[in-house]
């Protein structure tokens, strides 16, 4: 059947299947020289408040198409930038019209007559269209096909080729968003190659990863011709319009020809390391004050050590299941210096003088009353330095410090998985097993940060 030209009834001959395949020619669509934009996206945008709205202003936009539905990984929606390069804006507009690439290519200038569309926004995602109701709540839908030539207009320019905006994922911005983009040096998530796209006919997210580990999410539709293809397991480039839903952000590609991987995988970025040279140096508990409570580690080594994966268990009392813990990722240990934990970070600077490396809270490792047992913990699972013996109440043992102070002997350079008492000098209020009973009182008997 052949379907006559003209926007209306194009777009009917659709909808009535006047063509049982995709694989027709492009009907050749009237086209518009008169109309010109008289408002910007940000104006746009600013009509919104906390709701959804009706346009009641007589403003034209302009814009140039990004998205294609030729492989049915967009379906009824138009995504489009205010400049082929070099964009400033993004929108994206919900239309209730299959095979949308016929109609408006990649690179086609359209213009869009806002009156009587609506305007929504989601976490800072403007939408225009028509409207949808559901569960008592109304929201942006698909602008009824035949609706559509009523507020679209194609532009007799020439198409203009679509310059991707270079971008990374540490430094993306909102107003990217419904924009082109691309990226270099990405790859899939190891635990995610050779999977497909997308699950048959379900929305499905896949993993991009840099070489730094920061992620982007790939959403690909279970429609798609693409769908059951294997992810690569190489590392490129991909373009795509950029979307975000909820706080993330996301990427759509138009056909498998977005993307070009074909180089290396990235090294694996090696953030964890582990050394036998950093260890408890002095655990404190004021006689004259709980709260200046703090625990301190030491680094007898000759280099910096990135404590990424490393933490300290606390087990209270005699418990042998760990109590609480405190994460030392992304703290760094500086060579032969210490670096002092609070749980009181306000006391501590008052009492002290200055403030901790870590602040953390009260129950914590570092908030022990003296007779509980601790472990330094590396990214490996390992055991690197113990104070006292864990499912053993340190009460009038070798190992309490209530009161008091546990401090490392100088001579110690090096951790220990097992308690050895001659490593310490322990200061509390009993001087039991070997202790010295001799409270200690903040802040002139501590030496938080001096090894």
């Amino acid at each position: 059947m052949f379907c006559k030209v003209g926007w209306l009834l194009a777009f009917t001959c659709l909808l009535c299947s006047c063509v049982e395949d995709r694989s027709f020619e492009v009907p050749d669509a009237a086209c518009t020289t008169t109309l010109v934009s008289n408002a910007t996206f940000s104006q746009v945008k600013s009509l919104y408040q906390d709701g959804l709205i009706q346009i009641q202003e007589d403003w034209v936009i302009e814009g140039f198409v990004v998205s294609s539905d030729e492989a049915s990984n967009f379906f009824s929606v138009l995504h489009f930038q205010d400049n082929p390069s070099n964009p400033t804006e993004g929108f994206q507009i919900s239309i209730d019209v299959r095979d949308t690439h016929l109609f408006y290519p990649v690179g086609t200038k359209i213009f869009i007559k806002l009156k009587g569309l609506y305007l929504g926004q989601t976490r800072g995602v403007f939408r225009l269209g028509g409207t949808f109701a559901a569960f008592g709540t109304t929201s942006v839908g698909r602008l009824p096909a035949l609706k559509v030539p009523e507020h679209i207009f194609v532009s007799c320019d020439q198409a203009a080729g679509i310059v991707p905006t270079p971008t990374n994922i540490s430094t993306i911005m909102d107003r990217q968003i419904n924009t082109l983009v691309t990226f270099d040096q990405l790859e899939f998530a190891a635990a995610e190659i050779g999977l497909p796209f997308a699950s048959a006919a379900a929305e499905t997210e896949r993993t991009l990863t840099d070489c730094e580990d920061n992620e982007l999410l790939l959403v690909n539709s279970g429609f798609s011709d693409f769908q059951a293809d294997a992810l690569p397991s190489g590392n490129g480039r991909i373009t795509g319009v950029l979307l975000k839903e909820n706080d993330d952000f996301q990427l759509a590609i138009r056909t498998l020809g977005d993307m070009d991987f074909q180089s290396e995988r990235c090294e694996d970025v090696v953030t964890e390391f582990t050394s036998n040279r950093i260890f408890f140096s002095e655990l404190a508990d004021p006689d004259n004050n709980a709260s200046a409570r703090f625990l301190e580690l030491y680094n007898a080594g000759d280099s910096d050590l990135d404590l990424n994966g490393w933490q300290i268990r606390r087990y209270t009392n005699a418990n042998t299941e760990v109590s609480s813990t405190i994460d030392l990722s992304g703290l760094i240990i500086t060579a032969q210096s210490t670096l002092v934990i609070s749980p009181n970070a306000g006391v501590f600077e008052t009492v002290y003088g200055f403030l901790p490396d870590l602040a953390v809270g009260t129950n914590s490792p570092a908030d022990s009353n003296g007779d509980d047992n601790l472990e330094l913990i590396d990214p490996f699972g390992t055991v690197i330095d113990v104070f006292g013996v864990i499912g053993m109440d340190g009460t009038g043992t070798n190992h309490e410090f209530e009161d008091g102070r546990a401090n490392r002997r100088e001579a110690i350079l090096m951790g220990s998985p097992l308690y050895t008492f001659g490593e310490w000098l322990i200061f509390n209020d009993s001087g039991d097993a070997g202790t010295t009973n001799l409270p200690q009182m903040a802040p002139e008997d501590f030496t938080p940060g001096i090894r």
